[in-house]
This record gives C-alpha cells, structure tokens and sequence, in this order.
C-alpha cells in the first residue's frame, strides 16, 4: 500500500509539473523592449510618467500585429546588448543606431528610421563650425553612436575634454548651465528639444555621421526577427507606420 501511495504521489507531482510548463507557454506571447526611457521623442517619459513616443507607439502596433503582449523596460543603455544576450529583454528598440561593431552582437531588423550625429550648443555660443570645437569641453552619451561618429573625426584629438553622460538629457542639462561648449547628440533628439526649449540651442550646420536605426534581436533568434520583420513590413504598408510617423514628427519619416 505505502508503495502504491509513493508511486501515485511521484506520477501526481510529474503531472502538475508537465501541466505546470505548458502553462508558462504563455511567455512565448510576452515580447519584453530594453529602452533608454530619456530619448525624447523615441522613448521617454511624459509628464504623467507615462512611457511614450514614436518607437513605442511603433513598437505597440508592431506587437499587435504580432499577436502578442508588450512590456517596456527601462535598461542602462551602457548594457544593452548585455541585456539582450542574457535573456532579460527581447528586443532593443529605441533609437538604436545600426553600425558594423553591434551587427556582431545582435541581430538587426531593416533600417526603419533615418538619423545623423549632429552638435547641438546654446543658441548664442559663438562656435559655428565643427573645427571650433577646438579647446573645447564637449559632451556625448556614453557607448553611443555619438562617440563613434566623435570618434571618426579629425578634431576629437583636438578637444580639451570629452563628457560622457548616462543620458542626452543631462548633457544637454551640463550645456545649458555652461559646463559644457557643444553636445554630440542624434539630430531627431536635438530637434525635439529645440522644439521644446526655442531659442535655447542651436545645431551647426555640419552633421558628423548619417546613421540608421534598427531593432536588435538576440544572435540566434531568426524566429523572432522574421516575425518582427513581417510586421513592421505590414504596418508600412497598411499605413500605420506613416500616422505614427506623422503624431511624432510632423511628416512621414519612417524609411520603406
């Protein structure tokens, strides 16, 4: 008899542990975005804490189309594609530029967004052209592709200091109290900002990099890119992707 219990009760716990996985089958349907939440008009916080913006929007129809539940976290953008491999977040969707070095790390979906490197200094600063950032103490985001186009460019050897923040929010903040000269910054941030503060920055008219933005999904994960892909692809052409476009930036950016 205690060894027919024993063997009922070993055969009961492998059933609720069989019906126990099939349960969390849902996960499967929870698709998890890393995001920097200050990357204004992309991803960012509004005035209710809400997170909101064109590549969450974006984001949103794209889950939809795809069948499945969205979450928005908040990451340290320093450790994203740390983030990613470890299985935390499933995709990285939020102004993030595609270069040679991340295609070795990640898996990108098609451009959807065009961008470049710009510098941003307050309005009445008197440096006009790239070369002027001579002797001057210059800020960027870190592990951004604002250092990389920095980086590419004769006159960072010939800047005094080069700031690196956590986020273009507190560089632009540094630049407005005047410790910093010029900020390096995406050029759809600078301009929401600039549409946000008039009269406070300027942009000078040499771009240092024209970039792409991408979705990264973890290397291996084919499965998932193709299915984002087919989305994003059916939200060009349905048109959602252009309304979207239209609420953030007041005309139809998205790249086709």
């Amino acid at each position: 008899m205690k060894k027919i219990t024993l063997l009922s009760l070993v055969l009961g716990m492998m059933l609720l542990a069989v019906v126990g996985c099939s349960g969390s089958g849902n996960s499967d349907n929870k698709l998890v975005i890393g995001i920097d939440d200050k990357f204004a008009p992309l991803g960012f916080r509004d005035d209710n804490n809400e997170i909101v913006g064109f590549d969450i929007d974006y984001a949103k129809a794209a889950a939809e189309k795809m069948g499945m539940e969205v979450t928005f976290q908040p990451i340290d953008w320093k450790s994203k594609e740390s983030e990613l491999n470890s299985g935390r977040i499933d995709l990285i969707w939020n102004g993030y530029t595609i270069t040679d070095e991340r295609k070795g790390k990640v898996l990108f979906t098609k451009p959807y967004l065009a961008n470049s490197q710009v510098v941003a200094t307050l309005a009445d600063s008197s440096i006009s052209t790239v070369s002027e950032l001579a002797g001057k103490v210059v800020g960027l985001q870190s592990l951004s592709s604002a250092a990389d186009a920095l980086d590419a460019t004769p006159i960072k050897s010939e800047i005094k200091t080069i700031s690196e923040f956590p986020d273009n929010v507190l560089a632009l903040s540094d630049l407005k109290t005047g410790r910093l000269d010029a900020v390096v910054i995406d050029e759809v941030v600078a301009r929401y900002y600039m549409s946000q503060e008039e009269g406070t920055f300027k942009l000078l008219d040499e771009s240092l990099a024209p970039e792409e933005y991408g979705v990264g999904v973890k290397k291996g994960n084919e499965k998932l890119l193709d299915k984002l892909q087919k989305a994003l692809d059916e939200l060009n052409q349905d048109g959602t992707a252009s309304t979207i476009s239209q609420k953030w930036f007041g005309e139809d950016k998205v790249l086709k």
